[in-house]
């Protein structure tokens, strides 16, 4: 299976597997990846929840925290904790002492696949936003939104800091977790109840959207701080004025390039032009946010947003969907598979602090994104605590967070484990508590325009 021989020479000197035995157990293991991300997924949308939820659940029942069929190498596993190398072992005649190299490249493969995944993630989340309706979105929105990434940001990361008295990169870690917003989650219920074109509803979705943009500069800078297990303030300063330049920049003259690109699109008679040509534009500036000590995805969802903007929007939109479909799930079920909830099990005294951390966070995410809603001045007739309480879910995004800090190594497997658990939680809580205070409020008709 030429296909693979690159990846292989990434394993050691020794290694004596064959290339055939780690595709089979690639491919098992992306079998029970995609079956964990479906039945989770189906189980999640029955209920009305976001189906990114069961992958995250799916992820963990399959990994380190219950079946173990899917587990890496970090935290000291190996080849005899994989269910899916004893599989190999037992059908597929794997050979003595080749178990440890194939476990690794398997594990490598996947990796790889989980980061295309997170990229794609982004470049799709940058198609989907509107960058004109960014520019025009009000002050209130934009208020909301500084107030929603500062404020958890900075409950989170100093109370980790002063009160846990955790080390400050994963306190900084931890913090910027806080600062996501699922717009996706909110848009659904406010469409649900009839408020997506109320004041409510607009303030929410722009806030969301300036949200994102925000959160990916902040983990962006808080990813690459990860790198040098150190904070200084001469690299924050770097790398802020990186991202912001960075995405600005290429922004610009992604809007002088497009038209080219375009023209070239259209004059391309072979299948999928614009698909092919739009994620060789995501992985150039993923690759140059990557070299300039940014994170990949932030290169991936600023040529989302540049594209957004051309004729082909809607066309690449539709194109890239299956794409994603294919492996964005690799991601968020590695996200859960990683998760050891076992850490978080109160009968173990050593875990009892993890629990408190879990229940700190929640705490934080709720408050920290509900008095956003009261920063809104001049609309006295406004529901304030609905604008916070649809800033609460963190789903999707959230998860984005917690898995780029877990690849990073930043963070220990009690604090990985509270922000999972806190992302479940917000996302949990957050689609009954709008229904909750939207309740007494009269339900808006189609007719009904901005």
């Amino acid at each position: 299976m030429p296909w693979f021989h690159p990846v292989l020479a990434m394993a050691s000197e020794e290694q004596t597997a064959d290339a055939s035995l780690i595709l089979a157990g690639v491919l098992l293991s992306l079998v029970v990846i995609y079956f964990a991300s479906k039945l989770g997924g189906e189980l999640c949308s029955r209920i009305n929840l976001p189906a990114v939820l069961g992958e995250l659940v799916g992820g963990v029942v399959i990994g380190v925290s219950a079946f173990k069929l899917l587990v890496f190498p970090e935290g000291g596993l190996g080849a005899e904790d994989s269910l899916i190398i004893q599989l190999l072992q037992t059908t597929a005649n794997l050979a003595p002492g080749t178990e440890e190299v194939t476990f690794h490249t398997m594990s490598e493969v996947i990796e790889i696949l989980s980061e295309l995944g997170v990229i794609i993630l982004l470049f799709e989340i940058g198609l989907e936003s509107d960058l004109k309706e960014l520019i025009r979105v009000g002050p209130s929105a934009a208020i909301v939104a500084t107030v929603g990434v500062v404020v958890p940001f900075l409950l989170g990361a100093l109370g980790l800091i002063y009160i846990f008295h955790l080390p400050t990169v994963p306190a900084v870690f931890a913090g910027a977790a806080l600062t996501a917003t699922s717009i996706g989650i909110t848009a659904k219920v406010l469409a649900e109840l009839g408020k997506l074109s109320s004041t409510e509803g607009q303030i929410i979705i722009g806030a969301a959207v300036l949200d994102d943009i925000l959160g990916i500069i902040v983990l962006a800078v808080v990813a690459s701080l990860a790198k040098t297990g150190e904070i200084q303030v001469s690299q924050i300063i770097y790398l802020v004025i990186a991202a912001a330049t960075f995405l600005i920049g290429t922004i610009l003259i992604g809007r002088l390039i497009s038209p080219w690109l375009i023209g070239m699109v259209n004059e391309m008679k072979t299948r999928g032009s614009i698909l092919i040509v739009g994620l060789i534009f995501a992985f150039i500036l993923a690759y140059i946010a990557n070299v300039i000590q940014l994170e990949a995805i932030l290169g991936a969802f600023a040529a989302g947003l540049v594209l957004a903007e051309t004729e082909k929007r809607k066309e690449l939109e539709k194109q890239i969907i299956p794409v994603a479909d294919v492996f964005v799930p690799i991601f968020f079920v590695c996200v859960g598979a990683k998760t050891d909830l076992s850490v978080l099990n109160p009968a173990i005294p050593s875990n009892r602090e993890g629990l408190i951390i879990a229940s700190f966070l929640i705490v934080v995410a709720i408050v920290g994104k509900v008095v956003t809603g009261f920063t809104v001045w001049g609309q006295e007739k406004v529901n304030k605590l609905a604008i916070g309480v649809g800033m609460i879910p963190r789903g999707e995004v959230g998860l984005v967070f917690a898995g780029v800090g877990s690849a990073s190594g930043a963070l220990s497997p009690a604090t990985d484990a509270a922000i999972i658990v806190m992302v479940i939680t917000t996302t949990f809580i957050a689609p009954p508590l709008l229904k909750a205070v939207f309740k007494d409020e009269p339900l808006e008709t189609e007719t009904k325009t901005t």
